[in-house]
């Protein structure tokens, strides 16, 4: 089994999870203007990657642009991870790869703690990528506990690069926003993705 396998029912039986559904999990979390740089990126890639309408061309010319306007907003402290080999307990089937991930620190060649944010790309098909996207956030939690840095909240995120679903992760209790974010709400979306880094620089 590999994070791939979950869905939002097996892991919420394997791992004992609470599921809540609250109608606007990050309404008060402020927005970020995006950089010049990010919106001249947006406003060349967004038509060619629907377009082309892949999970890769959505992956590579929508969300890793994004992400990485999250990693300088923050002066590049931050760690990107992008088709990287996770495991951290294969018996439970917490493997495999995950698209992204956003840790704390700005190590390029090593995923250190603390692993704060999952993110999941998917061509178009949201609801699918719950199972998965928990189970790296869970995997996430035990990674950073073994550490011995257990931060309060792992945030994790499904996207098809256009539309943004958000979840938060605390000790066994999965947050599944009800709203979903859209591409032209891109102040939101890098609110959000900023916010769980803003106690640590």
């Amino acid at each position: 089994m590999a994070y791939s396998d979950f869905t939002l029912s097996t892991i919420r039986q394997n791992f004992g999870l609470t599921v809540e559904e609250p109608d606007n999990l990050f309404a008060n979390i402020p927005g970020i203007n995006p950089s010049q740089f990010l919106q001249t990126t947006l406003n060349e890639n967004l038509a060619l990657a629907t377009g082309i309408n892949t999970e890769k061309a959505r992956s590579e010319l929508i969300v890793t642009p994004i992400l990485l306007e999250i990693r300088r907003q923050f002066n590049f402290k931050i760690g990107f991870f992008s088709g990287i080999e996770f495991n951290v307990d294969s018996q439970q089937g917490l493997n495999g790869y995950c698209d992204y991930i956003l840790t704390g620190t700005s190590d390029i060649y090593e995923i250190r703690t603390p692993v704060i944010t999952l993110v999941e790309a998917k061509n178009e098909n949201i609801k699918a990528g719950l199972g998965q996207c928990i189970a790296e956030m869970i995997a996430a939690q035990i990674f950073n506990q073994r550490q011995e840095n257990a931060i309060e909240s792992i945030y994790g995120a499904i996207t098809t690069g256009t539309d943004w679903k958000f979840l938060r992760l605390r000790d066994k209790t999965i947050q599944i926003d009800k709203r979903d974010y859209y591409i032209v709400e891109i102040n939101q979306i890098l609110g959000i993705l900023s916010e769980p880094f803003k106690t640590l620089f």
